[in-house]
């Protein structure tokens, strides 16, 4: 395996984002998430949403010899965190090719992340998590994150708890 690259996304890696994003989805969500709604993920509808706000900033992609093996997003505000005031930056997506996970990929694009949030004098960040997704709390755990509180996300039609990492940076 070669080294792991980390840089802005461009607009000609929306495509390879998307098939993560929805490969992803389909393993790691795979009986927490209902078969219906992970069987309907539509490609071409997540490449215009895609299209959409991948210009703003926040957004990384992960490479090992030119291939795209990750992707991150991020905000500097807690505009998807409501009544937690004194949080101010979110991880809103951090994900792995499954075939590659577990080589540091994850971790590079966090730490990426982090370092970026401290320059820009930040000091609490989130990041929201399936209560049922096992593996990915593990690691958000790792990563020296505590588990602040628990919110309710519509996916599809049904709602799934999700718990919220707290990490000071």
């Amino acid at each position: 395996m070669g080294n792991i690259k980390i840089r802005n996304i461009l607009g000609k890696d929306i495509e390879n984002v998307v098939d993560i994003q929805i490969s992803g989805w389909q393993t790691a969500y795979k009986g927490i998430i209902s078969d219906k709604y992970l069987n309907s993920l539509n490609k071409d509808e997540l490449i215009l949403k895609r299209k959409n706000d991948y210009q703003q900033d926040g957004y990384i992609v992960a490479e090992i010899n030119d291939e795209i093996v990750g992707f991150c997003r991020y905000v500097d505000s807690n505009s998807y965190t409501s009544n937690m005031e004194e949080i101010d930056c979110e991880i809103t997506a951090l994900y792995v090719k499954p075939n590659f996970k577990y080589k540091g990929i994850g971790t590079k694009m966090f730490l990426y992340v982090v370092k970026e949030f401290k320059r820009k004098k930040k000091t609490k960040m989130i990041i929201w998590c399936l209560k049922d997704n096992e593996p990915s709390k593990k690691f958000y755990t790792k990563m020296g994150g505590e588990i602040i509180g628990e919110k309710i996300a519509l996916i599809g039609d049904e709602n799934y708890t999700e718990v919220g990492f707290l990490y000071n940076i």
